[in-house]
């Protein structure tokens, strides 16, 4: 096990620096002059862009200011926003939080339902409820998240009246953050109604979030439990005279369950990804609405901090997924 981790996190380190390369050429290839939208071009004399490209370290090769850009961050120096002046490893930490507890709250919703679905779709292969449900994850799987969004929005909040359409809580509530999770903040608050406010705003950017992982963990539990059901072994068991609930659980389950962790671990990159366009559509205030709002300032700083601090917790996420099929099937042990 020892070995196979060092093994592991030998090759994250060639991954992460090849990430620093494509987060520090992706926001140089945008179109647009940090310096210009920083200082506003009203009044902004050639003397003085020059100066400000030279303070910011603009003026130097490129290859030199990635050097650089390298070498602070290995000392955990992720840079300091042109906009805001605050450190970005401070900035991005303060927004997670947000962020964070929308990506549980939708990794949750999309395991809790679409691992069962997949799970009774193959048991009744060929049946109408294995018809509907797998169209059903198809078309979850091919809708356009912002479509989407805009499509609750519209229906729930706009017709129904039943959701908040934009933020975290509603203006009316304040307290202080100890968690960072407003729905947690907001029950150790004690003001009325302060939960209830937070849960609603809650849901429709959770069911956006949760409608592709949903959709992909669905079908891959359907596929990998189908391809145990033929296994000998479970008709070994059936054989026995084992109840179907006893055979599926305890027999197809546990190996079943390799592949479908694997694409919940997977997840993660799309529920990051995800998060942008769903924060933007729903005004709520994490990572993904401030790389957004990053890219479009061209703060550079923010942009390359943020993509390779999502790029680290991705693949801190991956090797645990790894480490996990040890503990789910004992035939399988790293060594």
């Amino acid at each position: 096990m020892f070995r196979f981790v060092l093994g592991k996190l030998a090759y994250l380190v060639p991954t992460f620096i090849g990430i620093t390369i494509v987060a520090f050429g992706f926001v140089r290839v945008l179109p647009g002059d940090p310096v210009l939208l920083m200082a506003g071009e009203r009044g902004l004399t050639a003397e003085r862009h020059a100066e400000l490209s030279a303070q910011l370290g603009f003026d130097r090769p490129i290859w030199q200011q990635y050097l650089d850009f390298l070498g602070r961050l290995f000392q955990g120096d992720f840079g300091t926003s042109l906009v805001t002046k605050k450190p970005v490893l401070t900035e991005f930490f303060t927004l997670f939080p947000a962020t964070l507890e929308l990506s549980l709250c939708a990794i949750l919703v999309a395991t809790l339902v679409g691992l069962p679905l997949g799970i009774f779709a193959a048991i009744r292969r060929g049946s109408w409820f294995d018809q509907i449900s797998m169209s059903s994850a198809l078309v979850g799987y091919s809708m356009p998240i912002f479509w989407w969004g805009l499509l609750l929005i519209i229906f729930f909040s706009g017709v129904l009246g039943w959701t908040p359409v934009s933020g975290r809580i509603s203006l009316m509530f304040y307290f202080p953050t100890v968690t960072g999770f407003m729905t947690i903040d907001s029950l150790l608050s004690g003001q009325d109604g302060a939960f209830t406010s937070a849960l609603s705003h809650l849901i429709l950017p959770t069911i956006v979030l949760a409608t592709i992982p949903m959709a992909v963990i669905a079908r891959q539990a359907r596929s990998a439990m189908l391809e145990v059901l033929g296994e000998d072994y479970v008709r070994t068991a059936r054989a026995k005279g084992l109840s179907a609930w006893r055979v599926v659980g305890l027999h197809a389950l546990r190996n079943a369950l390799i592949p479908v962790i694997t694409t919940i671990g997977l997840q993660v990159g799309t529920l990051m990804g995800g998060a942008i366009l769903t924060e933007t559509i729903f005004s709520w205030p994490g990572i993904g609405k401030a790389m957004v709002d990053s890219i479009s300032r061209r703060d550079y700083p923010s942009v390359q901090g943020g993509l390779l601090i999502i790029a680290a917790l991705v693949m801190t996420v991956n090797l645990l997924v790894d480490l996990l099929y040890g503990l789910i099937n004992p035939r399988i042990r790293h060594r």
